[in-house]
């Protein structure tokens, strides 16, 4: 099919009559045209629709010099999408740019900026660009397909006829005044021309494909918020006005018929559905979409006014703002919620027999619910899978080649996550990573070294590059060093060492991987930390002081990423056997906790997601530092005189040089000679996650 012209056109002799079983149609041998904005959502359904109805035509889309892969991607999934041929311009651009722009029959102007959030700049493209476009039809003696919008109308009330235009309306956004202006170019133009008004588009009513939330899709996230509601209790929701929504694919084909039939040239049509759709009835095709409440009642809006419309009061209007904010809804979606109701009859008319009608929302809003759920839900990432709430995370653990991220890594595998392994040790990760597999888990090897920025920044990289993104990060990988202060006061690579690691390292790490949590508004963080923190361990202050640096990072991280979806985990560790032990396993000797203890712990940190886990020793250490800080400094510094350094951190050569037998290390200083008595007193005591 082709685009058509007026009957007393001379060049309409050029038209023949399309066989085939759809309404009638015109072409020529090849109809050739000029398209502005087709890589745009709106723009690819028109493409789409357009070489499927006619086979001969020959397309020009104008595109900039940064968008020619993007439609020549385009053009590959498109039936006939051989016959696109890219034309680099730019809206904005005098001239648009072009220096010898091809002969064409029709210019079809798509390409504008849709947006109600955006300023006073979209002019350069929606008026500016027009006007370039006229040129261009001008020159070419094309007939000019202005795509214009029901936002023409601003803030008239009452009905909205196609030959309406300017009624004294005002403009409650720059998007509104600049379509307006537009279109008041083009009406003046005296170039050839057919104009058309879109009211808001939503996705396809048979895929519910759509490439971005705008419009009515700004208020899914709130109805995803009452989904978790019970059905079936009775809600009031507020007088917002009538909308008028049509899905992209009744746009295209009308768009696409009306500029095939002749005899309608300097005619304006309305793409809008014939009748007001309330928002009450646009929520409740949603609501029963996604299972939430049906509305019973709706409350008046004088009522909601402050909260619907600014009053001029600066705490009401800051409220309002902060609230909407919260919701992720731009306050110009209220501001122009309430539309005019919009005629349709000539537009009716003129698709008279071609079976193109506006489809009734509820028959689709399903469909548009299910893509927006899967696709485009700003939240969709926290969704738990159903088959388990760690199935398919991508985890990164570092310090994953032995102890604690070791085990970590396999119980992790275990629960179906992608483990994605941080360490030093090449052979080591590659080791862990061929169990993993070998159980039917699903693990990836990066060796890494935490402490270089350039080496994180390389590692992250290609995590992101080779799955997308990253869900968890378990901050494992740790150093300990066990020496008294008045043995490290030459030593001050001691502290630097163990921060360098303990501290830098893992916040090198959170900073990495922020950035794509915050875009995917999910994420979690788990620190192993060390319940010897709480303990202020004796002869362990560079190793205590390292992990409280990141406690006290957390704890502020924590206040500013919570509405990004991002949380976090310390978990302040026992005893652990780990072969951190090796050096000084004879002076740290009492009841440690396995390393498949402690992976169950980091398990539940990332099901659970609390702030902290903590154990009796540390919860006890707490108490005691809150309410009898003396008498616990008495205390650690009887265990300091009881358990001396070893000869290595007293700069010694140890007498007995002899490997020690298979026991394994710590991960946490904590004072073993309490440990019975904090066993039977701590059950007492209301820790936190013990």
């Amino acid at each position: 099919m082709g685009a058509g012209v007026d009957e007393a056109h001379p060049s309409e002799n050029r038209y023949r009559a399309l066989a085939s079983d759809r309404p009638a149609a015109y072409v020529r041998g090849m109809t050739t045209y000029v398209v502005t904005g087709g890589t745009g959502f709106l723009g690819r359904n028109v493409l789409a629709e357009l070489l499927q109805q006619d086979e001969d035509a020959h397309v020009y889309v104008l595109v900039r010099p940064g968008s020619v892969q993007r439609l020549t991607d385009l053009a590959q999934q498109i039936p006939g999408g051989d016959s696109i041929e890219h034309l680099v311009g730019d809206l904005t651009e005098p001239n648009l740019g072009l220096v010898d722009p091809p002969e064409a029959d029709h210019v079809l102007h798509l390409g504008a900026i849709y947006d109600l959030t955006a300023g006073e700049e979209q002019a350069a493209t929606n008026v500016e660009g027009t006007r370039s476009v006229i040129d261009l039809a001008r020159l070419l003696g094309a007939t000019l397909h202005h795509v214009s919008s029901i936002a023409v109308a601003g803030d008239h009330r009452g009905l909205f006829d196609e030959d309406d235009f300017d009624l004294g309306q005002s403009f409650p956004t720059p998007y509104h005044r600049t379509k307006f202006e537009a279109e008041k170019l083009v009406r003046e133009s005296g170039v050839r021309h057919r104009i058309y008004r879109p009211s808001a588009i939503v996705g396809n009513s048979l895929t519910g494909e759509i490439d971005k939330v705008d419009g009515p899709y700004y208020l899914f996230p709130a109805i995803a918020a009452l989904s978790k509601l019970p059905h079936a209790l009775p809600v009031a929701i507020p007088d917002l006005g009538t909308s008028n929504v049509v899905p992209v694919d009744y746009v295209a084909r009308a768009l696409v018929r009306l500029m095939a039939q002749p005899g309608l040239d300097g005619r304006t049509f309305h793409l809008a559905n014939p009748k007001p759709q309330p928002i009450r009835q646009i929520y409740s095709a949603l609501a029963e979409a996604c299972g939430a409440p049906l509305p019973v009642a709706q409350v008046p809006r004088s009522l909601v006014r402050p909260f619907m419309e600014p009053t001029s009061i600066g705490a009401i209007d800051a409220g309002r703002a902060i609230a909407l904010k919260s919701l992720g809804i731009p306050p110009a979606l209220l501001d122009t919620m309430t539309l005019p109701t919009f005629g349709t009859e000539a537009t009716r008319k003129a698709l008279d027999g071609s079976g193109i009608e506006v489809p009734q929302f509820d028959t689709y809003a399903a469909t548009l619910w299910n893509y927006w759920r899967e696709n485009l839900d700003p939240n969709r990432a926290r969704r738990r899978n159903p088959r388990g709430p760690l199935v398919g995370r991508h985890i990164v653990i570092t310090g994953a080649s032995s102890g604690i991220g070791e085990s970590s890594a396999f119980a992790l595998a275990d629960e179906g996550a992608t483990v994605l392994l941080l360490a030093r040790r090449v052979d080591e990760l590659d080791r862990v990573v061929k169990q993993i597999r070998a159980d039917g888990g699903n693990a990836h090897a990066y060796p890494c070294d935490i402490t270089d920025t350039e080496s994180v920044d390389r590692t992250v990289a290609t995590i992101l590059d080779e799955h997308d993104h990253v869900d968890m990060l378990v901050n494992n990988a740790g150093r300990s060093i066990r020496r008294g202060i008045y043995h490290s006061t030459d030593r001050l690579h001691d502290y630097e060492r163990t921060m360098a690691v303990n501290y830098f390292g893992a916040v090198r790490m959170i900073l990495a991987l922020l950035p794509q949590m915050r875009a995917r508004r999910f994420g979690h963080i788990v620190n192993i930390s060390s319940a010897g923190v709480q303990a202020a361990t004796p002869r362990f202050s560079a190793y205590v002081a390292s992990k409280s640096a990141l406690d006290g990072f957390t704890d502020v991280a924590a206040t500013e990423t919570l509405s990004d979806g991002i949380t976090f985990t310390t978990i302040h560790m026992p005893l652990v056997r780990t072969p951190m032990i090796a050096p000084t396993e004879q002076y740290n000797s009492g009841p440690a906790t396995s390393p498949e203890v402690a992976a169950r712990m980091v398990v539940r940190a990332l099901v659970e997601r609390p702030k902290r886990i903590d154990v009796a020793l540390g919860t006890l250490a707490d108490y005691g530092s809150f309410f009898a800080p003396h008498t616990k400094d008495l205390i650690l510094h009887r265990l300091y005189k009881m358990f001396p350094d070893s000869p290595a951190a007293r700069g010694e050569k140890p007498a007995d040089t002899a490997p020690k037998p298979a026991k394994q290390g710590i991960t946490s200083p904590i004072p073993p000679i309490v440990g019975d008595v904090v066993r039977k007193v701590g059950n007492l005591l209301p820790g936190v996650h013990w």
